[in-house]
């Protein structure tokens, strides 16, 4: 006989921060197409189904944070001087002043104009270098 039992997360838990990146790769979506929209480089067409599934992705996470018990203004992370992860709702608009510089701002500016990162990455247990990632990555947007 097996009984179900409810899924709850902490708050130190691995659904928040899953569902903060998601979060965040959806604001930063949403901020390409505002950018692609406002030069004239999509449809009406893509505009609208854009527009859907960011509507029904937004709509996900807030379904998934009232079954898990997570207030969504705790995706919003606070890295200290850094500033917040995610802007205030309607405080960012691609390409215009913001009074309140976030990371997602950051990002969404370095996708715009690409960036290259290169890094090392020691990975261990036990003070044991088990796993050494060399990466290089570049980060921009793609064009249509």
């Amino acid at each position: 006989m097996s009984e179900s039992i409810p899924v709850k997360a902490n708050k130190g838990g691995l659904a928040p921060l899953v569902l903060t990146l998601v979060e965040l790769l959806r604001q930063l979506m949403e901020a390409q197409i505002i950018r692609r929209m406002d030069a004239g480089k999509l449809s009406d067409a893509e505009v609208e189904r854009a527009a859907d599934s960011l509507q029904a992705l937004e709509k996900q996470i807030l379904t998934l944070c009232e079954v898990l018990e997570i207030d969504s203004e705790d995706l919003n992370l606070d890295l200290g001087e850094a500033g917040k992860l995610l802007p205030r709702k309607g405080a960012y608009y691609p390409d215009q002043p913001s009074s309140e510089a976030s990371i997602l701002e950051l990002l969404d500016r370095l996708i715009s104009t690409g960036i290259v990162l290169e890094g090392d990455v020691q990975i261990g247990l036990a003070q044991l270098n088990l796993i050494h990632l060399k990466l290089k990555l570049l980060l921009t947007s793609t064009e249509l």
